[in-house]
C-alpha cells in the first residue's frame, strides 16, 4: 500500500479534515453518558424538572451538531478516496498502455482487467473506510475505556480486560485471513479468465457444439472461486461472534459489579447506566473496527496485486531516437549508408523466441529490402511468418542479431517515431467505438479529409461507407455492426491513411473475395507514395507478383526471390503452390 499512497497527495486537506471531524464526533459521543448519568442522579434522582428539561436539550444539541460533523467526514472521506481511485486507474492504464507484448502476454489480459476493476474498487472501499473509522473507533474506545476510569476504577478494569481479549482474537484472525483474501483474488483472475475466453470464443465454441463442456469447466473454476470465498468468510464470520461474546461478559460483569456496589452505595445508579452505555459503545466501536479490518485485509490484498502490476518495467527501452542515432553511425558505418545506397530493411542473422519458449520460432534469419518494394511473406502454419514482420515495429525485440530501417536498428529508434513510419493491419480487424472518421484518424488526429476519402478508395471500402450513410456513421463497440470483411477493408483503410512509409498487411485480406483482393493489391501497388509493402499470406496468389517473396519454414528461411525462381528452385513453395491449384490447372 505504501507505493500506492502518493496518489493520494492532491488530497492531504481531506484525508486530515475527514478523520479529524470524526474525532470531533467521538468526542460528542463520549459526553453523552455523562449527561445521561447526570441527568439520572440530579434531574430524576431529585425531582429537578428544569434540570431533566435542559439535560435533554444538551442531548438534542449534541445529536444534531454529531450529525452535521458525521456527514462533513463523510463528504471528505467520500471524496478523497473516490480521487484517489481514479488517480490510481489513470496511472494503472497508463502503465499498461506502456508495456510490451512479452510484458502483456507475461500478465495477462483477465488480470489486467481484474486489477483495473475489482481491485481498484477494493482499494477504494479500504481509503474510505480508513479516513472514517481507523482513527475514530481506537479513539471512542480507549475513550470509553479512560471515562470508565474516571467513574469507577475496579470497574474500568474489565474495560481493560474485554479490549484485550478482543485485541488477541481480531489480529488472530487477520493473520489467517490475509492470504485466504489473496487466495479469493487469484481465483477472481480464474473466473475472469474464463468468461473471456468463452465469450470471446462463443462462435467457435456453438460450432463444434462444446457449449456443455465449457459450461462445465466455468463451473470448476467459479467453484474454486467458492471454495475460496467460503474459506476467507468462514474465518471473517468468527469475528463478529467472538467480539460479541467477549463484550456481553464484559457488559454482564460491569452490570453484576455495579449491582452491589450501587448497594453498598460507593455507585449511583446513573454512573452504572453510564458505564454500561460506555461498554456498548465499544462494543459497536469494536465490531466497527472488525469489519474494517477485514475491508482493510482485502485493500491490501488489491493494493499489493497493483502495486505487482506498477512494479513491472517495461522489458522494451525507448531508443535514443532516429537522429541521434543516424549521426552516430555514419561517423563510423560503411560507405553505403554514409551515400543511402544501404537497403532500407535489414534482417541480420536474426533469431526469435517468445519468453518462456523451449525453442526459438525464428532462427537465422537474413535478408534485405530496398525502399518501396513489395514484398509477399508466405510459409506454413506456425512458420513465423506473423513473428517476423512483428519485428519490425518492435513489438517483439530480437534475441539475436539485429533489424534495421534505414540503416538504424529498430531499437534505436524511439517506439512512437517507430511506429509512425510502420503501418500494421493484423488479419484480426479490430474497429472502436465511434464513427468510421474517428477510426480513419487513429494513425493521425489531422489526416485531411481527401486523404480519408483516399484510404477508403484504395482498401475497396467505399461500399461499405456510401452503404452505412457516409464516413460519419456509427461504429459500434468492437466494429460489431460490420461483417468481417467489412472490418479488414476499413482496417487497411485506417492504416492507409496516415500514409506510414512501411506497411504490413499481416494476412489482412483473408476474408475477402479472389476479385477485391486483387482489386486491393493492385490499388496498394500503385500508391502514389510507394511505401514499402510486406504482404502476409497463405495464397500465392495474393504474392505472385510481389517484387521479392520470402518462403518460411518452421522459423527458417527456405527460399528468397520471385514466383517464378521460387517455383523452379524452392520445394516448399512450390508444394504451397502446387496445393492451391484447381485439378485442371496442376
Amino acid at each position: 500500500m505504501r507505493k500506492l499512497l502518493p496518489y493520494l497527495k492532491e488530497y492531504i486537506r481531506e484525508c486530515i479534515l475527514a478523520p479529524g471531524f470524526k474525532m470531533l464526533e467521538a468526542c460528542f459521543e463520549l459526553i453523552v453518558p455523562i449527561v445521561i448519568a447526570s441527568l439520572i442522579d440530579r434531574g430524576i434522582g431529585d425531582g429537578d424538572i428544569p434540570y431533566i428539561y435542559l439535560m435533554i436539550v444538551v442531548l438534542f444539541v449534541l445529536a444534531i451538531v454529531g450529525c452535521a460533523v458525521a456527514i462533513t467526514a463523510q463528504y471528505f472521506s467520500a471524496k478523497a478516496a473516490i480521487g484517489f481511485a481514479t488517480k490510481l486507474r489513470l496511472v494503472l492504464f497508463k502503465h499498461l498502455m506502456n508495456l510490451s507484448y512479452p510484458d502483456i502476454d507475461e500478465v495477462g489480459t483477465s488480470t489486467m482487467i481484474t486489477r483495473m476493476t475489482s481491485d481498484v474498487n477494493k482499494v477504494q472501499t479500504g481509503v474510505n473506510m480508513f479516513l472514517r473509522l481507523f482513527l475514530r473507533s481506537p479513539f471512542v474506545v480507549f475513550g470509553a475505556m479512560f471515562m470508565a476510569f474516571t467513574i469507577d476504577f475496579t470497574s474500568a478494569l474489565i474495560f481493560v480486560a474485554a479490549i484485550i481479549g478482543i485485541g488477541g482474537v481480531v489480529f488472530f484472525l487477520i493473520s489467517k485471513n490475509i492470504p485466504a483474501l489473496r487466495q479469493v483474488q487469484n481465483r477472481l483472475d480464474e473466473v475472469t479468465n474464463s468468461t473471456r475466453e468463452s465469450l470471446t470464443g462463443l462462435r467457435v465454441l456453438r460450432a463444434f457444439r462444446l457449449e456443455s463442456k465449457a459450461i462445465d469447466d466455468f463451473k470448476d473454476v467459479n467453484g474454486n472461486y467458492f471454495d475460496a470465498q467460503t474459506r476467507a468468510g468462514n474465518i471473517s464470520a468468527l469475528m463478529n461472534p467472538l467480539t460479541y461474546v467477549l463484550i456481553n461478559l464484559a457488559t454482564a460483569g460491569v452490570i453484576y459489579l455495579g449491582g452491589i456496589k450501587v448497594s453498598m452505595g460507593t455507585l449511583t445508579a446513573g454512573q452504572v447506566i453510564a458505564l454500561y452505555n460506555y461498554m456498548s459503545q465499544i462494543l459497536v466501536e469494536l465490531v466497527k473496527l472488525a469489519n474494517l479490518i477485514v475491508t482493510l485485509n482485502r485493500a491490501l490484498a488489491s493494493s499489493r496485486r497493483i502495486s505487482d502490476i506498477l512494479d513491472i518495467s517495461p522489458s522494451m527501452e525507448d531508443g535514443i531516437g532516429a537522429a541521434e542515432a543516424g549521426n552516430r553511425q555514419k561517423s563510423c558505418d560503411s560507405e553505403d549508408i554514409q551515400s543511402g545506397r544501404a537497403p532500407y530493411i535489414e534482417f541480420n542473422n536474426v533469431s526469435f523466441a517468445y519468453p518462456g519458449a523451449g525453442e526459438e520460432s525464428l532462427s537465422d534469419v537474413n535478408f534485405h529490402v530496398n525502399r518501396g518494394e513489395t514484398v509477399g511473406v508466405i510459409g506454413g502454419t506456425g512458420s513465423g511468418k506473423s513473428t517476423l514482420v512483428n519485428l519490425i515495429p518492435r513489438f517483439y525485440d530480437v534475441t539475436k542479431g539485429s533489424v534495421r530501417i534505414d540503416g538504424i536498428d529498430v531499437r534505436d529508434y524511439r517506439v512512437a517515431e517507430l511506429r509512425r513510419i510502420v503501418g500494421v493491419v493484423k488479419q484480426k480487424a479490430v474497429l472502436f467505438k465511434g464513427s468510421i472518421a474517428d477510426n480513419l484518424r487513429m494513425g493521425d488526429e489531422n489526416v485531411s479529409l481527401e486523404d480519408m476519402e483516399k484510404a477508403i478508395a484504395d482498401s475497396q471500402s467505399g461500399v461499405i461507407v456510401d452503404g452505412k450513410g457516409g464516413i460519419e456513421a456509427e461504429v459500434e463497440q468492437g466494429g460489431r455492426n460490420f461483417s468481417g470483411g467489412q472490418r479488414q477493408r476499413l482496417s487497411i483503410a485506417r492504416t492507409l491513411a496516415y500514409k506510414p512509409d512501411i506497411l504490413i498487411l499481416d494476412d489482412s485480406s483473408s476474408a475477402l473475395d479472389y476479385a477485391t483482393d486483387l482489386q486491393l493489391r493492385r490499388a496498394i501497388r500503385n500508391l502514389e507514395y510507394k511505401p514499402t509493402v510486406f504482404i502476409i499470406s497463405q495464397r500465392t496468389g495474393s504474392i505472385r507478383y510481389a517484387d521479392k517473396i520470402i518462403v518460411l519454414d518452421d522459423g527458417r528461411v527456405a527460399g528468397i526471390g520471385t514466383h517464378d525462381e521460387l517455383l523452379d528452385n524452392c520445394e516448399v513453395y512450390r508444394e504451397i503452390h502446387s496445393s492451391q491449384l484447381t485439378g485442371k490447372e496442376a
